[in-house]
């Protein structure tokens, strides 16, 4: 059975996530664009805001005291935060699902201090020598007694400046395979005030405005041999497992700007008049104005089809990959588009469409590039034909 309907509990999460967003956040967007920063008093009240409604840890396992949501669920609720800025998105953070595999000590120390929203967590994955190819990683960590010493750098870190501690991915020793040698990766549990960590300005960013990414240096940092997640060389394995399904709130937040520069569009080319006529008459606007709609609506379909898929248990990497290059690859098209139906105030300021345009490039890239996407569909179109 094919059933769109939502039921009247998603109803009624969409409506209160929306109206947060309205109420709370939009306000503040162009004094985020202006300062490149969201004043600490202002995240602080948008992070407590967003736990009495219920929408913080909303996308965590009720077992560790988060929402316990279904994909479908939660993808709403990324969708309606995506529709605002992302920094003011992000005060009302949603712990990284990757923490529900804390284990024994880990839980005391980072998972339940997360949930409480006591403590705030970071990926770091990315190196300068090492983005789509996580196996090419200089960070090692090398086992010495019952402790692990951490050392390398890693760069692109979203938020960690605003972070507690980060899910850090470090290659962990080398092991063969079928072709040839590859590192082993692991992950471990890091306190930003673990000795010799250091968490460093990033770069200036033309995407996402007042949303830091950050570098962080390890020097013969020490930690704790409970601080491994999984066993040694299982980060790949918690990468499939916890953190390909999180490719999709990009996806969800790609169709909510999708769709806020969409009505911008459309009311405009309802509304402006040129040579006699509203200019939505002019097969010029109205033609791009139905393309850009059937594109949002099949990048809704996607999305909420791979979202369902999680929660039956049938989601394939493929899936997700197809969902964020397509929703990501997308906005790109009508935000530009938008600009385009509305002229030379779509590139000003006023509008919030010139932000949701530059803010689009970045989706191409992170969380896994176009490329890497392509990749991993094609791999599982051909695998099961032996290619």
């Amino acid at each position: 059975m094919i059933d769109f309907e939502l039921t009247d509990e998603q109803r009624l999460l969409v409506e209160t996530t929306r109206a947060f967003v309205e109420r709370e956040m939009m306000p503040h967007e162009a004094t985020l664009e202006s300062t490149g920063c969201t004043p600490p008093e202002l995240a602080a009240s948008l992070k407590q805001k967003s736990m009495a409604l219920g929408l913080y840890a909303c996308n965590m396992p009720e077992n560790v005291g988060g929402g316990g949501l279904d994909a479908v669920s939660v993808t709403l609720v990324e969708k309606e935060l995506g529709r605002t800025s992302l920094a003011l998105a992000e005060c009302a953070h949603r712990p990284l699902n990757i923490l529900a595999a804390c284990e024994g000590e880990q839980v005391s120390a980072f998972l339940e201090p997360a949930m409480r929203g006591e403590k705030r967590d970071c990926i770091a994955m990315t190196e300068p020598g090492a983005g789509s190819d996580l196996r090419g990683m200089a960070c090692r960590a090398v086992r010495d007694g019952d402790d692990w010493v951490i050392d390398g750098t890693k760069h692109f870190i979203s938020q960690a400046e605003v972070s507690d501690f980060c899910v850090l991915f470090a290659a962990t020793g080398d092991e063969d395979s079928a072709r040839g040698g590859r590192k082993r990766i692991s992950a471990f549990l890091v306190d930003f005030d673990d000795p010799g960590v250091e968490v460093l300005p990033g770069y200036r960013n033309v995407s996402h405005r007042g949303y830091p990414n950050n570098i962080l240096r390890f020097d013969g940092t020490r930690i704790p041999g409970w601080r491994i997640m999984g066993g040694e060389g299982d980060g790949f394995r918690l990468v499939n497992e916890w953190l390909g399904p999180t490719r999709l709130t990009v996806a969800a937040t790609c169709v909510a700007r999708a769709e806020r520069a969409f009505d911008i569009a459309l009311r405009y080319a309802a509304e402006r008049e040129q040579f006699g006529q509203k200019i939505g008459r002019f097969q010029g606007v109205s033609f791009p104005l139905a393309d850009m709609a059937m594109e949002i609506r099949l990048a809704n379909l996607m999305l909420l089809e791979t979202a369902w898929k999680i929660d039956r248990g049938t989601v394939t990497p493929g899936d997700c990959a197809m969902a964020k290059l397509y929703c990501s690859e997308m906005l790109a098209r009508v935000s530009d588009q938008c600009i385009q139906t509305i002229g030379g105030m779509g590139v000003m300021d006023d509008l919030p469409l010139e932000r949701i345009w530059r803010d689009a490039r970045i989706e191409r890239i992170w969380d896994g590039t176009s490329e890497i996407q392509r990749h991993i569909i094609s791999r599982e179109l051909l695998r099961p034909l032996g290619s």
